[in-house]
Formats: structure tokens, sequence, C-alpha cells
């Protein structure tokens, strides 16, 4: 890809993009566009680019790349994402005595931290099957104070030297002695641990994640706080960085339950779109910590509620009332139930439109029935899903399999019914719990480990730009043609493919009279499209180096 000036965050005035593929539903066959004053300004055919060449002040030619909407991940945890990026991460090591030596390493290399933070381990995929143990960890560091997450952050392993920093903590739900911590004893540790995260290294991570997610193309970013999860200057920092660095929008949500218009009116005064994200409803199935109806199929229990149906309707009402979008985390079937019987109960006091109105959205929702699914396309719900979830821990042997029974696993992430059923759909990693992927994550939904879960390459990369826009209440954005916000990526791909009208995943077509934009061959052993460029707002964030 050439270019007549050097990428700079001061984009010029006016752009032109031609000789690739535009992927637009303004014109099926673009193969170019004219970008001015941060909005998308016209898209067309390569002939009627020359009308605009005199005219622009950067003119870039495309060599044959292809041109889509940028991405918007619609659950991230971007503090927490940096800090797996330039720390510890554990989420390739592939037994517990690697995970062992990585801590091991990580605590000799880091002598003056006082606090060394981790994340990622998994005991599911190790043949250990076991996570590992406070003597064991105490040992690896040396006695230092250590919080080391889960791959599913809702529960995570700590040194003792750690829990000394945190009074009452053995009497509080979720200690265990020599296992995880979760629960309440969980956020104590974790607020204990990223108290001693400086100012400096908070935005650093916070820079590191964003530059990251930028290189894949994603554009937009939804923050998913709150007082559990990370803080208000965390959510406030980040905020004030997106507002004055180059890089991918952010949209901040904080997960705190609001009782009345004053709680509402914080929650925007920390900048936040919603009382939403994570305002946990219960926890996840990894730590056995999602609400069940019944039993774990490997352990005598059914998880943990956090909230109950009637508190649910109030967190609602009150934000319907103050226009403020509400939202939770839900996984367990026992949880989406009670969250979807909350809402119909706000519903019917504050009525109807008004509830469906205010787009209200529930993270994960995982666990679903077909009563539920049809609850949320009543209540006009917003599902905030993450395929990559199935590509993880899916399929006949997977942990989900394991946690509930190969049979209630099959049930799990149903993404085409909830589109039968009209549901709205919004895409995103839940990083740093599984990495910003967004064709990764694309592909995962249209080959989704259950076949009949599965849904077309187009609606899914649909759910991953556009969805994730009208999750914020935009339906102006999120593709590309005139008006739009220039929020857009360049990508080197091979061959572009239309799937047959008539067929959800597996049947492809390069024959141009469809209509339809063409998209990558996301089938399995394809390879995945590469970044070029992102642009958000018509500032350039991201030019691959060797471009």
């Amino acid at each position: 890809m050439s270019k007549s000036a050097a990428p700079h965050h001061g984009e010029p005035r006016t752009v032109l993009l031609r000789g690739g593929e535009v992927h637009s539903p303004a014109d099926p066959f673009a193969t170019a566009m004219v970008v001015e004053r941060g909005h998308v300004a016209w898209v067309g055919s390569e002939g009627a680019a020359d009308a605009f060449a005199e005219g622009v002040d950067e003119t870039v030619d495309l060599r044959g790349a292809l041109v889509t909407p940028a991405f918007t991940d619609a659950h991230v945890h971007t503090t927490a994402t940096g800090l797996a990026l330039t720390g510890l991460d554990l989420s390739r090591a592939a037994t517990l005595a690697e995970a062992l030596d990585l801590v091991r390493a990580h605590a000799a290399a880091r002598p003056g931290e006082r606090i060394l933070l981790g994340h990622g381990w998994d005991a599911a995929r190790w043949p250990e099957r076991r996570a590992p143990s406070r003597g064991e960890l105490d040992a690896a560091t040396g006695g230092r104070p250590l919080y080391l997450t889960r791959i599913d952050v809702h529960s995570a392993a700590v040194t003792q030297a750690l829990l000394d920093l945190v009074p009452g903590i053995t009497a509080m739900s979720g200690h265990h002695r020599e296992q995880p911590l979760t629960g309440d004893a969980h956020h104590a540790a974790r607020a204990a641990a990223y108290a001693a995260v400086t100012p400096e290294q908070r935005t650093e991570a916070q820079r590191a994640a964003r530059a990251h997610a930028a290189s894949l193309g994603i554009g937009s970013l939804h923050e998913c706080g709150g007082p559990d999860i990370s803080s208000e200057d965390d959510l406030t920092g980040l905020l004030r960085l997106a507002a004055e660095e180059a890089g991918p929008r952010v949209f901040g949500y904080w997960a705190e339950r609001v009782h009345d218009a004053g709680d509402a009116e914080k929650v925007r005064a920390l900048g936040a779109i919603g009382a939403a994200g994570d305002l946990f409803a219960d926890g996840s199935l990894g730590s056995h910590t999602a609400c069940l109806h019944e039993p774990y199929a490997d352990a005598p229990h059914t998880g943990s509620a956090h909230l109950d149906a009637a508190a649910v309707a109030a967190h609602v009402e009150v934000c319907t009332e103050a226009g403020l979008q509400a939202g939770f985390h839900a996984i367990g079937d026992a949880a989406l139930t009670a969250v979807v019987e909350g809402v119909r109960a706000a519903a019917d006091k504050v009525g109807l439109p008004r509830v469906r109105a205010a787009r209200h959205r529930v993270e994960h929702a995982e666990m679903l029935t077909p009563d539920t699914v049809a609850a949320f396309a009543e209540l006009g719900l917003t599902a905030s899903v993450q395929p990559a979830f199935d590509a993880a821990w899916g399929g006949e042997d997977g942990m989900y399999a394991e946690r509930l029974g190969a049979g209630r696993a099959r049930t799990l992430n149903p993404f085409a019914a909830l589109l039968r059923a009209g549901v709205p759909l919004a895409f995103g990693s839940d990083s740093p719990v599984t990495p910003f992927d967004p064709w990764g994550t694309v592909r995962a939904a249209a080959f989704h480990r259950t076949p009949e879960h599965r849904i077309s390459v187009r609606a899914a990369f649909t759910a991953h730009t556009r969805g994730g826009w009208r999750a914020v209440g935009r339906d102006d954005a999120g593709m590309l043609v005139p008006g739009a916000p220039a929020d857009y990526a360049v990508w080197r791909t091979g061959e572009l493919v239309v799937q047959a009208p008539d067929d959800r995943v597996a049947r492809w077509s390069t024959d141009p009279r469809s209509g339809t934009p063409g998209l990558p061959d996301l089938s399995p052993g394809a390879g995945l499209p590469v970044c070029l460029r992102t642009v958000v707002g018509g500032h350039t964030v991201f030019v691959r180096p060797d471009e």
C-alpha cells in the first residue's frame, strides 16, 4: 500500500483511497472511498474516483487491499489487558510446572515491585488438572505478594504475603485454604493488588492495550469497569487518555447498582454511558461460580447468585427513568432467568417501550434457553457475547462439557437462535480473558463447535462492527456509507467470497451478481487478514511498519 504523505495523528482534511475493495452496503462493488473531516464522504468505483483526485490532500493507493469498517470490541478490561501484554501472562503455559517456572522467572526479573501481578492460568488445560497451590506460589516468589488471576478473571491464586495485606480476608466468603479465591475474598484481594499499580503504570498499560487493539483493526472499545473490577480512577484516567491521545475510541461502562437518580448522575459524572458491563448477576463456569438451575456435573452445587430478580428490576427501573443504559453480567441459566424476570418486572412499571428504547444489555449470556432468548427479543436486550469462549472451551471434550456435561454444554452460546429471534448481537473478547482477535472472533461464530449455533460470516462481521455501535445507541456508524464516522481498517487478504444466501456457513461464491460485498474466506485453515492501517475519525492510529 503506497501513500503520498507519511501517516500522522493529524489527518489531512480530505483523503482518497483507491485501487482496492471497499466493503460498503452503499455500493457492493466499490473500489474507492473519500474521507473528509473525519467522516466518509463518498464510496464508489475507480473510474469515478478520478473526479476527486485533484481536490484531495492525500491519495492512498490500496494496491488491491480490502477496506472495512473498523471493528468494535464490545467487552474489554483495558488496564488488565495492558498489564497482561506487558507483564506475566500464563495463558500459553501448557502445564502447572511451566506456569510455576514463569512465575519464578517473573519474580526474579522484578525485584523492586511491591506486588507481583499475573494473569491467564487455566488448570482445565493442564495435565495436572489443578490450580497452583498457595505453598507452590510462596516458593516460586520467595514469599512476595502475588495476585494471579485465572483465565476467566473470576478467581485468583495468591500468595500468603498478599493475604496478609487484606485484614479479615480469611473470614470472607470465597476464601479457601490452598485454593484460589472467589467471591468477596477475591474482590478484596484484587483491590489490594491493583492499589499497588501506580498511575504511571496504569497509563502505560492502557496505552499498550489501545495500541495493540489498533494494530488489529479495532477502532472502538467498550470498557467494562466497576468497583469490584477496577476503580473510578482507572475508568476516568482511561477516558481522559482516549480523549487526549490518538487510538481506538473508548466507551465506558460502570458496573455499580443505582438506587436513585443521584446514583445515576454519579455514573454519568464518571463519564460512563451506562450502569452496565460486569454488574455481576453471577460468576463464571470455569470457576464454578456461574449460577445454575441444576448442579454442576463436576461439583455438588449450583454456583453463586449475586443479584435476584428484584434487585435487577430496581436497577433497570432507575436507569430507565434516568435515561441511562443498564446491563448485567450473566452466564448461568439461573442468573439469566433472574435478569429477564427482573427486566420484565421493570418494564411492567415504566413501560415496555421505554425499556426497549433504552437498549439495556447483558454480557456473556451463555446458558440461554428458548424462553430466555424469547425474553431478550421481547425486552429489546442486546446480547454482548464472546464467540472466542466457544472456540476455547466448547466442544465435546472442552471445559464446558466438563463443568456441565455434554448435553447442557451443547446449548451454550446459541448465536443462531438469538439472530432468528431478532436479538441484537455485539461481539467482544472480554480481553484479557480471551485476546483481541476480531477476525478470529468472526470465524469462531461462523464455525461454532456446535453446528446449529453457527451464523454466517456476514452476520458475525456485522455483530463485531455495526453491532457494537448499536449497543451504545448509535445506528449511524460501523459501516462505510456517506456520513458515517471514518473508522476503518485496511487489510491484506486473500480472495474475497460471498456466502450463498441459502447457506449460513458452508458454501461460498465469488459471483458478483449477488450484489453483496465480499469478505475474506475464514474457513478453518485459511489465513486471517493482516491489518495494514487503522483509522479512527479520520485519524490514522496504526500503520503496519513494513507497509
